[in-house]
């Protein structure tokens, strides 16, 4: 049965003022969608649909894309903070990057040297995530419901109870086929959070968005 709480989400002005955001810096960073689409390893049509405001990013390719403009997460997204080492299963909040999107809940925490990230994922019946690779890897977990999982072109149907676990380098996609939501225990290694702490305390997703960012701009665009 789907969690019932309240959701954090992004509202249809807020999801324009993202979405307009996001094309902003892209065109500041002189980058075109296939630039970013490359570096962020998602394909260009999506990156198109994502500034047309035809559909949502999910938590990962959200990420991925803001550290390819030099932005953080956090400036799209509100997510809960990981300060707890524990969490209740009737106060852990509902967030989403807009209404129509992916629901999450966070389970995991942040210390120095973590390096797991865990969510709760709730599917919606017939959503299709898109295309995407990027480093670390990731284990699904199927708690409720049914999940079709390609990675490398090669599908798996996983039934409740069924793990998949593989390296998110390879390109990999997920569909609901199903008519009801699916619920999916989703760990990762990929800081989809964006508050991993090195052993003395620094947020390790600056350097790596300074990184990006640097990058970005002495990147000669396209023609």
């Amino acid at each position: 049965m789907a969690k019932q709480s309240a959701v954090t989400s992004t509202s249809r002005d807020e999801n324009f003022a993202l979405v307009d955001r996001l094309r902003a810096r892209r065109k500041e960073l002189g980058l075109t969608m296939q630039q970013v689409a490359d570096q962020a390893g998602l394909s260009v049509g999506f990156i198109s649909q994502i500034e047309r405001g035809i559909t949502a990013p999910s938590l990962s390719s959200l990420v991925s894309v803001s550290r390819v403009l030099g932005l953080h997460v956090s400036d799209f997204l509100a997510r809960p903070k990981g300060d707890k080492p524990q969490t209740r299963h009737d106060k852990r909040p509902l967030f989403s990057i807009n209404e129509n999107s992916l629901t999450y809940e966070r389970l995991s925490s942040t210390f120095p040297g973590s390096t797991i990230n865990m969510l709760i994922i709730h599917e919606p019946p017939g959503h299709r995530s898109e295309l995407t690779r990027h480093d670390g890897e990731e284990l699904f977990y199927i708690l409720e419901g049914e999940l079709t999982v390609e990675v490398d072109g090669k599908r798996t149907l996983l039934q409740a109870g069924d793990t998949l676990h593989f390296d998110s380098q390879r390109p990999h996609s997920s569909w609901n086929h199903t008519g009801e939501q699916t619920t999916i225990l989703h760990t990762c290694t990929m800081d989809v959070f964006g508050d991993r702490v090195d052993a003395e305390g620094n947020h390790i997703g600056n350097s790596e968005m300074t990184k990006s960012l640097t990058h970005a701009r002495h990147k000669v665009p396209e023609n």
